[in-house]
Order: C-alpha cells, then sequence, then structure tokens
C-alpha cells in the first residue's frame, strides 16, 4: 500500500509500477508519464490546462490521490470462495429441505415447474437475503453474512445478471459501449479486452456483428452474447446468476464454459437438459423452497453426449432452414 503523501511525491515512472492504472487517469487528462511526482507536473501546467479541465492544482491532486487509494482497494479486496444459501421456508410456511454451497468454477442449476420458485431464489442471491425476503432465506460469502466492504467490492457489483430480456436503449457503438466500461473499471488494456470481447461474443451468438454496430441494432442473441461476453472478460462480479438463456439464441454449452474458465460462481435457472447436464448439481425446486439437490452422476454425463449430439443436429437443420435452403436427403 502507498502511503498517501508518497502518491504525490513519487516519481511517476515508478507510481505506474506499482499502480498501472495510473495511465488511465493521466491519459484522460491528456497528460504523460515522466520522472518527476504529480506534484511537479501539475504546478507546471498551464493556465489554458486548468481553464479547459475546469479544476485547480488541489483538485485534482485530491482526484489522484483519491484514484490511487481506490485502485489499490480494489486489488487488495478479498475474494469469494463460496457462496451458501441458508435454507429459509417454502410457500407452504414449511422449512426448506436443505442447504445449497456453491464454490467458484461450479455450475449449479436450479430446477423446477414454472412458477416454481426459481426466479425467487435468484432474487434472493442478487439481495444477498438475511431473513428480509419471503422464504426468509440467508445468504453467506465464505461462511459469513457479507459486511458494507465487501457488498461494496469488485467495483461495486458482486453480483452480474444475464436474463432473457435484454435491450439496450444507448446511442453507441458495440466498440465504443465496451471501451466505456473497460475503461470505468481502469483497466490498463482496454482496448485488448474490448477486441476480446467483441470476438467471444461473435463465437458464442453465430451471428456475427461489426465493432461499429449500434448496439440497438443488435438481435437479441447478439445483446445476450455481448453481456455473457462482457461478464466473463471485463466485468469483476464473481458471482454470475443467469434465468433461462436456452431460447436466448447462444452457444449456452460454451457461454458456460467461458464463465467457468474465469472462475466465477455461476448459478442458472432453467430448463434445459443440456444445461443442466452440463452443470455440477442442480437443485430441486417445489412449493417455491429448496426440495433437494442432485450432484450429476456418470450416467447423465453420458446421456449429455447423446443430447448434445441431437441438439448439434438441430441446430444444423434450424440455421439450413432459415437460410432458405431445401432439404434433397442430405445437408
Amino acid at each position: 500500500m502507498i502511503a498517501t503523501e508518497n502518491i504525490i511525491q513519487q516519481p511517476l515512472s515508478e507510481l505506474v509500477k506499482d499502480c498501472p492504472p495510473v495511465l488511465d487517469f493521466l491519459s484522460a487528462y491528456r497528460l504523460e508519464v515522466a520522472n518527476e511526482s504529480f506534484a511537479a507536473l501539475a504546478a507546471s501546467l498551464s493556465a489554458e490546462f486548468w481553464n479547459e479541465f475546469e479544476t485547480n492544482a488541489d483538485e485534482l491532486a485530491g482526484q489522484f490521490v483519491d484514484f490511487v487509494e481506490g485502485m489499490q482497494d480494489a486489488a487488495s479486496v478479498q475474494q469469494i470462495h463460496s457462496l451458501e444459501v441458508i435454507g429459509g421456508q417454502n410457500k407452504l410456511g414449511e422449512p426448506e429441505a436443505c442447504n445449497l454451497l456453491i464454490k467458484p468454477g461450479e455450475i449449479t442449476c436450479i430446477v423446477g415447474p414454472t412458477g416454481s420458485g426459481k426466479s425467487r431464489l435468484l432474487a434472493d442471491i442478487e439481495w444477498l437475503a438475511d431473513f428480509d425476503t419471503p422464504t426468509k432465506r440467508r445468504v453467506l460469502l465464505n461462511g459469513e453474512l457479507p459486511d458494507e466492504n465487501l457488498k461494496s467490492s469488485f467495483g461495486g457489483k458482486l453480483i452480474a445478471q444475464i436474463t432473457q430480456n435484454m435491450n439496450f436503449v444507448l446511442d453507441m457503438d458495440v466498440q465504443s459501449f465496451l471501451l466505456l466500461h473497460a475503461q470505468s473499471r481502469f483497466l490498463a488494456n482496454a482496448d485488448e479486452k474490448v477486441a476480446e470481447v467483441i470476438d467471444l461474443a461473435n463465437q458464442l451468438s453465430g451471428e456475427t456483428f461489426d465493432p461499429t454496430t449500434p448496439v440497438t441494432f443488435l438481435s437479441g442473441g447478439q445483446s445476450r452474447a455481448l453481456m455473457i461476453a462482457d461478464v466473463a472478460c471485463i466485468g469483476q462480479a464473481p458471482i454470475v446468476l443467469i434465468d433461462e438463456i436456452e431460447n436466448a439464441g447462444v452457444d449456452k454449452r460454451k457461454a458456460l464454459e467461458v464463465l467457468v474458465s474465469q472462475e466465477k460462481i455461476v448459478l442458472m435457472a432453467t430448463h434445459d437438459p443440456l444445461l443442466i447436464l452440463q452443470a455440477d448439481r442442480r437443485v430441486v425446486i417445489k412449493n417455491g423452497g429448496m426440495h433437494k439437490i442432485i450432484q450429476t452422476n456418470e450416467h447423465e454425463k453420458a446421456y449429455y453426449d447423446e443430447l448434445f449430439e441431437i441438439d448439434r443436429k438441430m441446430q444444423q437443420a434450424r440455421n439450413f432452414f432459415r437460410l432458405g435452403n431445401e432439404y434433397h436427403g442430405a445437408f
């Protein structure tokens, strides 16, 4: 941790080594890294600079110190090693039959009939329930109730949620939108991350789009593919909640593999047997409560391969016919 007085007096070239995002702060004011300190750099700036950015030396120094300290706090934030849902009660007022424990790199599905309470479980986790929801559940992170510091960590985004109903209203192209997000996270390699997200989103959606495409022009599948790629590559949220993306027009298998590869905790409400069997476990919801937890067994994993082949053929047929082709015995 760099002492506050040293942030202003330490040569910028050395400070950048300890805190690379300093480059982004300087770039925002069109300043360059030098061997001099920030205090010396600020003292050399012209009246035109202060007028242009409508600030002064004291205000800019204060912003700089806050920025560097914020980056240090973000770098030292504790990791999420586990998420646990302590059972409360179902719709009948009966105690839930089990608790749910998930660790990074694991996929857990929530299954049950429509209206059974799958989305309620996701909502309880998103709100970090503490006996304050209809189910009376409690959500623990790393075995404890999360304090305010943990809740506000990870850039203020502890939990990311992806649903089928996602629409953009921002008048901005894809590249600019992603760059804005990457820069808000103070990523040193923002341009590289943006390119990575666009490439991954195009792989997930199957409908390629250009970086200059306005986000409002994206189809539903492209929008969700973009959000999944963004959560995986740029977003800092360690917990990802997914609410029924089976009909979202994305490569579901690859989407989950990408999220898991980033050591995210993934919890997903779904009716899709492919997604259910790709998961490590599934929690069965009955009467609004957690009824039981089933670990995916070896027979189910083998059956997954059969279903995947059927799904692949369906996708092939779907793409074939929607392109206006006629079937004559073979694709």
